[in-house]
């Protein structure tokens, strides 16, 4: 066989099977700060690499939460919070895509006060037709409508599956049934939205290895007793309750705050706190001591998370969308892996 045929057997291979990868953006963008930390992971607890200046070029590789992945012209790759840089959007719009995230919102125009015109499952393809801000317009023989273009971007979470193996978290999902919880500015119920966050929670734990228990599954009225008795007569590793906040009458207050009772607890509440921070960039209102009765009569290590006020109308928008669903999960699931790693907490009672 001569060295040609070779040559184009070789191409052809290489071609085929690449077909099946994801799309890659070359975009490229430049550092907008002087002394700017790259660090080998998306968090300020990851190693500093190099320090880089404003006007640095970099290429785009991708982003996690607040942090971005770039590459640097001498090769080096890091990770740069995204305060200290800007990206070039003037790049190829990629001829289709494939959805990473299972009921995708695509809205009828490219804005989200607009209609939702259907939902897309994970995995499903669709023709890019054209790129608008940071929308796509997509179609394919069932849908066509507007997509944010972050929500065709996996969400990694950069914690070994090890780190959850065979560990036992107890989600306590707030409120239900006739139990409302705080209400929201546009009537949206406590007990719904903190369904939605402990949906996505525990799938995604559940693929990291965790052993995952809910308070409720559906929507009933749990008493908080039982829910106590839930998490103290399992092996429960961590019992997280979740919740979300609100005041009518100060509708501009915002922000996330996490609650322990016993200060052996205050670590975990603290980590997680940072890692939800630092995923969704809300107000910070900081670690708390929460005299609560699912903390105060929890035998294991137990914290109460309050993740956004939905009387304040924007962050209740926010708060309803999938993709800041899977940021404050994202958080969650690093602030408990961080933890996870510098604790051997075994099966000790608190």
């Amino acid at each position: 066989m001569n060295k040609r045929i070779v040559v184009i057997s070789i191409l052809i291979l290489l071609f085929t099977f690449n077909l099946d990868k994801p799309v890659s953006f070359a975009k490229q963008g430049t550092i907008t700060e002087d002394n700017v930390h790259v660090r080998s992971g998306p968090g300020t607890e990851f190693q500093i690499i190099t320090q880089i200046h404003d006007g640095t070029a970099f290429t785009f590789i991708k982003r996690q939460a607040e942090w971005v992945e770039i590459q640097l012209e001498d090769s080096n790759v890091g990770w740069v919070h995204a305060k200290y840089l800007s990206i070039n959007d003037q790049v190829d719009t990629p001829s289709t895509i494939t959805i990473p995230h299972e009921n995708t919102q695509i809205r009828s125009s490219p804005t989200t006060d607009a209609p939702i015109a259907n939902f897309a499952k994970k995995g499903s393809s669709f023709q890019v037709i054209s790129s608008k801000g940071d929308w796509y317009e997509i179609q394919n023989k069932a849908i066509h409508g507007f997509v944010y273009k972050a929500l065709t971007e996996p969400i990694s979470l950069p914690m070994k599956e090890s780190s959850f193996a065979n560990k036992s978290i107890v989600i306590d999902v707030g409120h239900g049934g006739r139990d409302v919880g705080a209400i929201g500015a546009s009537g949206v119920f406590e007990k719904d939205v903190a369904y939605l966050t402990a949906q996505e929670l525990t799938n995604e734990l559940s693929m990291l290895g965790a052993n995952v228990r809910l308070t409720r599954r559906n929507d009933e009225y749990i008493p908080l007793n039982s829910r106590i008795s839930y998490s103290n007569n399992f092996d429960t590793d961590v019992f997280i309750s979740l919740h979300y906040n609100s005041v009518p009458n100060l509708p501009n207050v915002t922000g996330i705050e996490s609650f322990y009772y016993k200060e052996a607890n205050k670590k975990l509440a603290a980590s997680i706190q940072k890692k939800v921070f630092d995923a969704v960039q809300a107000d910070d209102r900081g670690t708390s001591f929460g005299d609560f009765l699912v903390l105060r009569q929890n035998l294991k290590p137990a914290i109460l998370l309050e993740l956004g006020f939905i009387s304040n109308k924007a962050e209740e928008a926010r708060l309803l969308t999938t993709m800041y669903q899977k940021k404050l999960v994202s958080g969650i699931i690093q602030g408990l892996g961080s933890y996870f790693a510098r604790s051997e907490i075994g099966k000790t009672e608190y």
